[in-house]
């Protein structure tokens, strides 16, 4: 199949009179194709596909086509215009599979360019039987993907599959599998509408017998089926929606499947074929649809059996926004080529494949079972191992097929050795292998442990390489020699490699987990959970008997050099955490890799792997941090894995290249944005082009050779990478040199991002992900998961560490399942992480910064009993513990490590970091205590025992205990609070319920009943200037010899005894040194406990040694630097609306590090300016400037919307990078950039800011740049040369109206004003008095001065409000609209453009004088006298004649176009989407008024109305003396109301969304307009989704309260309400006020009479001039009696319009058709259909159908318009089918008589297909001995026709219990058949034929003649032999019938028939009966001269001896007759000899 995509042309030449009408066409071998014409167009675009049918050659490669441009002429010859010649050779080389040709220039006949050039696609399908050119093996070869290692996967294996193109198949196969899917980025990850639509055309060669098919579609659980047909090519033509609300991901990973059934049958075989397609395949296709295919039908059961028959289909997938295109049936379509066409090549669709995925081992799955029944074996003694609490065993899921290994019960670390061979058909239609490891269970559901997948696209490749579009599509052509290597592709391959498992954390609970999801795959998990050792190979074309089997000794023996472990180190260091959210238990952190590292897991060494805890401080604005100072905490991992840097170093240096590229990529697009000079942008553009090319070149991948684990995959794609990125590096080079626009490269570049994203992704990658986790106490409270490859030091080279190896990275972590997407951050971390061969551990040391020590620790704790501090009081603690107090330790229990040695004895050091006061980080602090007070109930108030507490109830310090800390100072006395719920003098009141000692709930009022009660006091004091020196003393304060208090055993202590305290404990350490290891990586040698004496431990479990007990290593930075940080947030814009008056009160809070700072808070704004700079003084940084510099951390801006009451709302989360300056006199300024503001992962506006990060002097503040002026106190400006340069700009408002206000708090609006603010200014228009009489504004025009700034980037948006006037004042907001950008609104104020003069239709209306109107009324009268002369041409030539020839469907429309009548556009979009009229919205636009959050926390703002109105944009002069520009909005119109009639002519619907269960729907059409309705219900059409209405309707309406005209269908129901189907909304008054005349569209021709009689209401030169006076220019002048005139400067003469035409008797005067001419030149809206797309409230985004109509508006006030069209629809012809039977010969004999001779009864049955209740059936005739019938039988079929169409229709009810006949459209085709009769069983059927009247095969003159060829000859040479019916009228001959046996057809007998078509009147000329019944003529039929022994045995007794006994038993009867009278004469001797005997002997008469 060859596909040419005729896009567009440009720049075509101008006629001399006039524009071109261009066409094209293309001619491929003498074959040639067009495109429609478009009208008057220079640079028309057609967009259209045009098909050659190869008929299974291939491409020659010196093919080419040629593309003509020529004029289209409705009469006469088309004019030549241009051409191009274009060669194929690239696509017949089979470098390429599409041929993008831009800019090709257009020739003239003699060679020369004519300056034009039109833009082409071609495509090219190579046919399944054409090899592949570049094969060197000619196509045979395929790579065994190995099932061993890479030796033997990598020799190409003949065997199998050489012969038949076996290779070639794999090739198409794999180029199936990889598919990548470009169309699928943008679709947002959240489940949304979808529709998909199957529409079932036709099948052809089902096998078997008389049946009758019915197909089912099941479509994501949804099955419907079509109607039942007879035959095996049955016709349907049945459309089916099915509507789904899902996850786009998913649903593109579901399938369609296509069964077709015999309804026949009712056992279990009655299905006859299945296909099978993945959605995602359709989504892939250009515009999502598969259009008019073949699908190939098989049996899933056998898959040696060859094709079970056909299906043709379409198919769409519709999403949101898609429009859904129309389909265009070819009138050849009926007989197209069913190999050509196939969805997937034949050869394909058979192959069967084999998946074997061998399944190894696996290792570290996690406890899932309860460890109950093991304590019980425990405690009878039994021994058994916890860690094995699991029964895995693994499940694999592929295409629908599942298959599960045994189960290995108790074992973490199962061993299956089992191979898994799944059965599939390829090129599957599914991408992933699903794996899930679950634990069998005995009683309750197996439970998942994890699941991974593995992805086909990633583990195979079509050759080539992987690319964006269809494999192998590509821009660049491939530069590499073809050595037949890259083409190759591979099949499916993988390992054998571990895979590692993600899900929930590991902890076993008996408790339900929240997070069981995660284990089954959704979403991301959160921790390791084990890894399975898995290989895939796949072989085709191969059967596996077992379905599961073991591994045989051998490959388990190959896979052992696949474990090789190595020693890998990893270490983090800490070094801030900030952006807490809310202070509570201290916190810490813990990194694990796999296993290794995690706290709770018992089964790995222990190792340093978590911080120590330490508590949260206020950062003194809103956020809390951890305060480590200079002390950054480690953790260090020690972990085994195997080695995969091959892998992952190809990774990183892929990675490399893409950060390179995409930061590149950005700095373009911004300077795209940024609209900077072409010098500038051509220099980043080279920077990025050479940058990639030297990256491309300079970066091999790294060589394999001599690596152990080597697998088949890793060779393939090596190869895959190389070959891509020298492609890429080529087009790089190519790019650099040819392009000349750059802007259009961006498009190019980003597919290069995308495909680098592809290669780097690597599917073997055995190495866990890094998880830290935050713990709260002992709790997990959030993640982050980094990939191992990131952090990974490698030794090949610099580019292939990860990107973050040994760099201070920024994580931001996330909770786990996380259902708000990350609205709220748990914790921002700074972490700096190595991990790296333990050989290689010495390079740590130059990574590392800052001095690693390593301490033991331990704590001493202390009780208080009586007043004496001891350990008596300890209850349930140890004297000596860890930092949690539960784990038992002595000092001499302590051994350092192996290697590690003391370095000094035990000492005490206190722990700063959980030392927090409260008043940490705060400036203002309020000390609180409760009084309490106790009572009897009734009797007198007492202190309570515990007379001072906390807010708890908890012990605390009287008020006189408390003091003012150092450098603080109390503000006030100790006052009650009674700001509470309490009464006058502060006492709250409560009861106490034991076992309680304080009540549970407070109230304020005092009851006889209370017994407790308490009130609050309180002291405020503030942070004073603290003195210098002061801050370092203040920390060591505190108690001398170490310990800390406590008022219980718990987390909050503090440094000073109170006397409160119960609880004291101090922390002792002892440092450690590493014997003989020098430098920071001496630390990975820690593993394991610090020894814990053996004695003590024998009883204890492992978890208890395990415990906290690991050395501590922290890492000290001797110095800091300060710097200082200014953040300058300028403004951002479209933030979401959060409150209900549409508006937000934003506020950001900016936080950098362990500081941040808030901006103003901004009132009722979405598009809030700050113009704010914070400035940070002194931010102090440990750590080194230069690796600050070149990894700062990110500003991070959280933007909240202020309430007064309630908690503020987060808006969104954006990030920027600060500018670092290592010196502050570098002359360098932050640039102002948009940054994206995301809210739950979504974005959520732009905020525009900046931030800079100086290094400070130990000088001072001197050399740092100056403050900001400021604004008020403390407010700092963003200064200027950072922020943006203004300009002096006017800004007109056309403020037109508001349309369709909704109620505000339940009232209307009535009257409102427009409010209008831009760049801090405000202008407010006039009140509307009354909404309901005029919605427009009194005056239209408002006037700003803004200063706006010059560069387009930043311009602030304009805001629209409307406030409603309201009684008593009040001035609500009811509705507001964001205008993000002004571009579109700038012109030039001096040039008057006919936009500029907006002038319009109604202006002129009132100018016009009156007496045109009298005369207009006159001329009227006129043609109507005309048109009574004119003879009626109704029969020939309608309306509808018109649209069939517009839509160019030439048999449809009769006589009409060789008449020179005119036609019409048929747009098949909206008319205002139509690009020339720009939306009609040339006078004024519409825009959205919207509401912000609604009652029901909907976020989606709600539309409220709209507002109508312009905008003019342009620059003033800075000089007060210049004069103003002239203003842009003048000579409006009138904006009072005026009365229309308006017509809606509804031609037809398409493609309705079904509302019936039987799959259709009954429409009909409702419209209104405002309050009057037009409900056309009695008109409904029952069962049709593509109804042809051809209604018009008249209403009369006042512009503008009744513009928007709703025309909805709807679905017809007795019963039940009437559903709607879809509406559409016309706003009428964009067509009133538009200057392209949409009101009415203008026809080609002026036509006084006849169908096309004109009906504007002003004749055309009545408009004309209008229309210039409109434009400003001069009246058109006629001259010549009307034939020439001049407009504009130009001359135009009729001829040069009508030259070609042919002149009919319809035609009006010559001087106004040569207006209308003119008229016709302007660009205003021709006569027209628009395709309108209905949509519903139940899918509000997706298309319900579209509907074919238009409309017309005709003000009152001018006049009565013309006459309106008659569009009703056309009705079907009858037609009467007259069939004679003649005779039958060679039909088989089916039966055997009694006396043993093959005979059959035969008769004839014949019907027509969909009027199966008029079969009609022969007399029998009987006793056929040869095979011969004779008949002379005549059928009559009557039937409907619809000529036009070549289709009948068949009008008849489904079922009996119907209400209404549906209307199908069926293909006119006879059916007749031979049965052999039988009077007491079933007939039996003998042959069938079916015959189709349109295509009519050519019978045989003689029987001998007819055999089954004829039939096969009509599938491959149709045109010659087939001709139809219709035309031939009459045929006679002998045709053959056929019966199935074995699969194969065969002969069943022949039949001679007559055959005539009669239309009813010669039907009724020409009289004939059926059978031979009166009327027995035309012709006469006698009694069929049959044989004598043709009878029926039964009824015919005598004829039955003559014929069936005499025949056959003549001898036999003679016989026996002969021998009865010799008996009986023997008889009657032997009875008469005794008496003759006696007479003789007695002679008694002697």
């Amino acid at each position: 199949m060859l596909r040419v995509v005729v896009e567009s042309a440009n720049g075509l030449p101008k006629k001399r009179v006039g524009t071109p009408d261009p066409i094209a066409s293309v001619i491929f071998k003498e074959e040639k194709k067009k495109t429609k014409s478009i009208d008057s167009e220079l640079n028309p675009v057609w967009n259209e596909v045009l098909e050659f049918d190869l008929k299974g050659q291939a491409l020659d490669t010196n093919c080419y086509i040629d593309v003509v441009v020529k004029d289209y002429e409705t009469i006469g010859k088309d004019k030549f215009l241009g051409s191009a010649k274009i060669s194929l050779r690239e696509l017949a080389s089979g470098q390429a599979k599409s041929l993008p040709s831009k800019n090709v220039p257009l020739v003239n006949e003699s060679g020369q360019s004519i300056g034009a050039t039109i833009n082409l696609v071609i495509g090219y399908e190579a046919p399944a039987s054409a090899t592949d050119l570049n094969d060197p093996q000619g196509g045979d070869s395929t790579v065994d993907a190995g099932s061993g290692g890479a030796e033997e996967g990598n020799e190409t294996t003949g065997g199998d599959n050489a012969g038949s193109a076996g290779g070639n198949v794999s090739n198409n196969l794999r180029q199936r599998l990889v598919r990548s899917s470009k169309s699928r980025h943008r679709l947002a990850n959240k489940p949304q509408d979808f529709q998909v639509r199957v529409r079932i055309i036709e099948a052809r060669q089902l096998s078997g017998n008389n049946v009758k098919p019915v197909v089912k579609v099941t479509v994501c659980e949804q099955t419907h089926r079509t109607r039942i047909k007879k035959g095996n090519n049955p016709f349907y033509d049945e459309m089916m929606f099915y509507n789904v609300h899902m996850l786009p991901s998913d649903l593109l990973e579901e399938n369609i499947s296509f069964r077709v059934y015999n309804s026949y049958s009712l056992r279990a075989d009655s299905l006859m074929g299945e296909f099978k397609l993945d959605i995602g395949y359709v989504y892939d296709e250009p515009a999502h649809c598969v259009m008019r295919k073949w699908l190939l039908l098989n049996d899933p059961e056998e898959s040696s059996s060859g094709a079970k028959g056909y299906l043709k289909v379409s198919l769409f997938v519709v999403g949101v926004g898609d429009e859904p295109p129309v389909e265009s049936r070819e009138s050849n379509d009926d007989q197209d080529d069913i190999e050509t066409n196939l969805l997937l090549p034949a050869g394909i669709a058979q192959r069967w494949a084999t998946l074997s995925l061998k399944v190894y081992r696996a290792e570290d799955i996690p406890q899932m079972d309860d460890a109950f029944i093991q304590s019980m074996k425990e405690f009878f003694g039994g021994e058994e191992n916890k860690k094995n609490l699991v029964d895995p065993f693994l499940e694999v899921r592929f295409a629908g097929k599942k298959l599960c290994t045994q189960i290995i019960e108790k074992n973490a670390n199962p061993e299956w050795n089992q191979v898994l061979n799944l059965q599939v058909k390829f090129p599957s239609m599914c991408e992933c292998i699903k794996l899930t490891v679950f634990d069998w269970d005995r009683i309750t559901g197996n439970d998942a442990v994890g699941t991974t997948y593995l992805n086909l696209a990633k583990i195979a490749s079509s050759g080539g390489e992987i690319e964006d579009d269809h494999a192998g599509k590509r821009d660049i052509p491939s530069y590499e020699a073809n050595t037949g290597e890259s083409e190759m592709g591979f099949l499916p391959v993988f390992g054998p490699c571990y895979v590692n498992l993600y899900g929930s954390p590991r902890e076993f609970t008996g408790l339900p987990d929240p997070y069981e999801e995660l284990n089954h795959g959704k979403g991301e998990g959160v921790a390791y959970r084990g890894r399975v050792l898995v290989e895939l190979s796949t072989k085709l074309d191969e059967k596996k008997d077992k379905h599961v089997d073991c591994i045989p000794n051998d490959d388990l023996l190959v896979v052992q050099k696949f474990q090789r472990r190595r020693k890998y180190c990893l270490c983090a260091v800490f070094h801030s955490a900030t952006m807490l959210q809310e202070p509570g238990e201290p916190i810490q952190f813990e990194v694990s890799i796999g296993n290794y590292g995690n706290k709770l897991d018992t089964t790995c060494k222990p190792l340093a792997s978590t911080t120590q805890y330490s508590c949260a401080v206020f950062d003194g604005n809103h956020y809390y941090y951890l305060p480590w100072a200079g002390t950054k905490p480690v953790v260090v991992v020690t972990s085994n894995w195997e080695d995969i840097s091959h892998r992952l170093d190809s990774v990183n240096i892929i990675m490399y290249i893409t950060n390179r590229l995409q930061s590149n990529l950005e700095a373009f697009k911004v300077g795209i944005l940024a609209k900077v000079n072409d010098n500038q942008l051509v220099e980043v553009w080279l920077k990025l082009l050479n940058q990639l090319i030297e990256d491309l070149e300079s970066l091999p991948m790294p060589e394999l050779e001599g690596r152990s684990n080597l697998t088949s995959l890793d060779l393939q794609l090596k190869k895959l990478r190389d070959s891509a990125l020298a492609t890429m590096a080529e087009g790089a080079r190519q790019m650099r040199e040819e392009v000349t626009e750059i802007r259009d490269t961006l498009s190019d570049l980003e597919s290069w991002l995308s495909k680098l994203l592809q290669l780097a992704e690597e599917p073997q990658n055995s190495m866990p992900d890094v998880v830290i986790w935050m713990l709260r106490g002992e709790k997990r409270v959030a993640y982050s998961r980094i990939p191992a490859n990131n952090i990974l030091y490698s030794t090949y080279n610099e580019q292939a560490c990860g990107q973050h190896c040994g760099k201070t990275q920024t994580i931001f972590f996330q909770y786990p399942m996380d259902k708000d997407k990350g609205l709220k951050v748990p914790v921002q971390a700074r972490v700096n992480m190595w991990l790296g061969l333990s050989a290689h551990e010495k390079k740590f040391n130059s990574y590392s910064e800052g001095t690693f020590s390593v301490f033991a620790e331990l704590y001493e704790n202390q009780a208080k009993v009586f007043g004496k501090w001891g350990t008596t009081g300890l209850v349930g603690r140890h004297k000596f513990s860890d930092v949690t107090g539960k784990l038992k330790l002595k000092q001499e229990y302590f051994m350092p490590p192996r290697g590690w040695e003391w370095e000094e004895t035990w000492f005490i050091d206190p722990e700063k970091a959980l030392l927090t006061e409260a008043d940490a980080g705060h400036t203002e602090f309020m000390d609180e205590v409760f009084q309490n007070e106790t009572r009897f109930p009734g009797r007198e108030w007492k202190a309570a025992s515990e007379p001072y507490t906390d807010v708890n109830g908890e012990k605390s310090r009287t008020p006189g205990e408390f003091e003012c800390p150092p450098g603080w100072a109390w503000e006030d006395e100790w006052t009650v609070d009674d700001n509470r719920a309490v009464d006058d003098q502060g006492w709250e009141y409560g009861v106490t319920i034991p076992p309680d000692d304080k009540p549970r709930s407070w109230v304020s009022a005092e009851k006889m009943y209370h017994v407790h009660r308490r009130r609050r006091l309180v002291r405020p004091r503030k942070r004073g200037a603290l003195p210098a020196g002061t801050a370092a003393e203040r920390r060591d304060q505190g108690d001398p010899e170490g310990w800390e208090f406590s008022s219980l055993i718990g987390w909050k202590f503090h440094h000073k005894e109170r006397t409160s305290d119960t609880f004291r404990r101090r922390r002792w350490r002892r440092k450690m040194g590493p014997e003989g290891h020098v430098g920071a990586s001496a630390i990975f040698k820690l593993e394991g406990a610090l020894g814990i004496d053996t004695e003590e431990t024998e009883k204890t479990d492992a978890s208890k040694v395990f415990g906290e007990n690991t050395p501590t290593v922290s890492c000290c930075f001797e110095r800091s630097f300060f710097y200082h940080l200014r953040v300058y947030v300028y403004q951002a814009r479209n933030l979401a609306s959060m409150d209900k008056d549409s508006f937000s009160d934003p506020y950001a809070y900016v936080s950098f590090l362990h500081l941040s700072k808030t901006t103003e808070k901004l009132q009722a704004t979405l598009n809030p300016t700050w113009d704010q700079t914070l400035i940070f003084n002194n931010v102090e940084i440990y750590g080194d400037p230069q690796k600050i510099a070149t990894n700062p951390p990110d500003v991070v801006v959280e933007l909240f919307d202020h309430d007064q009451v309630g908690k503020d709302e987060i808006l969104g989360r954006s990030v920027c990078r600060p500018l670092v300056k290592l010196n502050p006199g570098i002359d360098q300024t932050p640039k102002l950039l948009w940054h994206p503001v995301l809210h739950k992962g979504l974005p959520a506006g732009e905020a525009l800011m900046a931030a800079e990060l100086i290094l400070k002097d130990k000088a001072g503040e001197s050399d740092l740049p100056l403050v900001p002026p400021k604004r008020a106190e403390n407010l700092y400006m963003v200064p200027q040369g950072i922020r943006p340069v203004v300009q002096l700009t006017a800004v007109e408002i056309l403020a037109w109206g508001l349309r369709n206000m909704k109620t505000f708090q339940l009232a209307s609006v009535t009257s409102p004003s427009l409010v209008v603010e831009c760049g801090g200014q405000r202008v407010e228009s006039a009140v509307i008095k009354n909404m309901k009489k005029s919605p427009n504004f009194p005056c239209s025009v408002l006037f700003i001065k803004v200063l706006l700034p010059k560069d387009e980037m930043y311009t602030p948006p304009v805001v629209l409000k409307v406030i409603d006037h309201r009684p008593f004042g009040r001035k609500p907001v009811v509705g507001q609209c964001t205008i993000s950008t002004l571009e579109q609104f700038r012109c030039d104020p001096y040039v008057i453009s006919a936009e500029g003069a907006m002038s319009s239709k109604m202006a002129l209306f009132a100018a016009a004088p009156f007496k045109d109107v009298s005369i207009k009324m006159e001329d009227e009268s006129r043609p109507l006298l005309e048109a009574q002369v004119i003879p009626p041409e109704k029969e020939t030539v309608d309306w509808w004649s018109k649209f069939y020839a517009s839509l160019g469907e030439q048999e449809k429309c009769g006589p009409y176009m060789k008449k020179g009548y005119d036609t019409l556009k048929v747009y098949d979009c909206e008319l205002e989407d139509v690009p020339e009229f720009k939306g009609l919205t040339d006078f004024c636009e519409t825009f959205k008024l919207l509401r912000g959050k609604t009652e029901d926390g909907d976020d989606d703002p709600t539309v409220v109305g709209e507002f109508k109105g312009s905008f003019k944009v342009y620059p003033l002069s800075d000089d007060p003396g210049v004069l103003p520009p002239p203003r842009q909005f003048r000579e409006l119109p009138d904006s009072g109301p005026q009365e229309c009639l308006v017509r809606i002519y509804i031609v037809r619907a398409i493609d309705l969304q079904p509302k019936d269960n039987n799959g259709k729907c009954d429409p009909y059409v409702k419209i209104s307009l405002r309050n009057n309705t037009i409900d056309d219900r009695d008109h409904y059409l029952p069962n049709t989704i593509n109804p042809v209405f051809g209604r018009m309707f008249e209403m009369t309406c006042f512009l503008p309260q009744d513009k928007d005209l709703r025309i909805g269908v709807y679905d017809y129901d007795l019963l039940t309400r009437d559903e709607k189907v879809g509406e559409t909304v016309i706003d009428l008054e964009n067509r009133f006020l538009s200057r392209y005349n949409s009101y009415c569209g203008i026809p080609q021709t002026y036509c006084i009479s006849g169908t096309n009689q004109w009906r504007d209401q002003l004749k055309p030169s009545e408009i004309l001039e209008n229309l210039a006076r409109m434009k400003g220019r001069s009246k058109p002048r006629c001259e010549d009696n009307g034939t020439s005139m001049m407009f504009n400067g130009k001359e135009y003469t009729l001829a040069e319009f009508e030259g070609t035409r042919e002149i009919h008797q319809h035609l009006g005067p010559p001087s106004e058709r040569l207006f209308l001419h003119v008229l016709r030149t302007q660009g205003v809206v021709p006569e027209h259909v628009e395709t309108r797309t209905l949509y519903s409230s139940f899918q509000p985004t997706l298309s319900q159908g579209k509907l074919q109509m238009w409309v017309d508006v005709f003000p009152k006030s001018i006049g009565v318009p013309g006459p309106p069209f008659d569009i009703t629809p056309r009705k079907p012809k009858k037609f009467f089918l007259r069939a004679v039977i003649w005779n039958t010969t060679d039909v088989t004999l089916d039966e055997t008589s009694i006396t043993g001779e093959n005979m059959s009864d035969i008769y004839v049955k014949g019907w027509m297909p969909g009027m199966e209740d008029d079969k009609q059936k022969t007399d029998v005739h009987y006793r056929s001995l040869d095979g011969d019938g004779n008949f002379n039988w005549r059928f009559v079929f009557e039937f409907e026709y619809l000529p036009a169409e070549q289709l009948c229709l068949v009008s008849k009810k489904e079922h009996f219990w119907s209400l209404d006949k549906s209307e199908f459209r069926i293909p006119p085709k006879l059916i007749v058949q031979i049965w052999d009769n039988d009077k007491f069983s079933l007939d039996d059927f003998l042959g069938t034929l079916e015959l189709d009247l349109r295509s009519l095969v050519s019978p045989a003159k003689t029987p001998e003649k007819c055999s089954l060829d004829m039939m096969d000859a009509l599938n491959t040479n149709k045109k010659e032999q087939a001709k139809s019916l219709f035309a031939q009228k009459s045929v006679r001959g002998w045709w053959p019938c056929s019966i199935e046996q074995d699969g194969k057809k065969v002969l069943g007998g022949k039949v001679e028939m007559m055959l005539e078509i009669v239309t009813e009147t010669e039907a009724d000329e020409r009289p004939a009966g059926k059978g031979r019944d009166e009327p027995n003529m035309n012709p006469a039929l006698k009694l069929p001269n049959r044989p004598e022994t043709s009878f029926f045995w039964f009824t015919n007794p005598c004829k039955t001896m003559k014929f069936i006994v005499w025949r056959r038993f003549k001898w036999v009867f003679i016989g026996l007759i002969i021998l009865i009278l010799v008996i009986l004469f023997v008889a009657i001797l032997l009875y008469s000899l005794p008496n003759y005997i006696s007479m003789k002997i007695v002679k008694p008469f002697q």
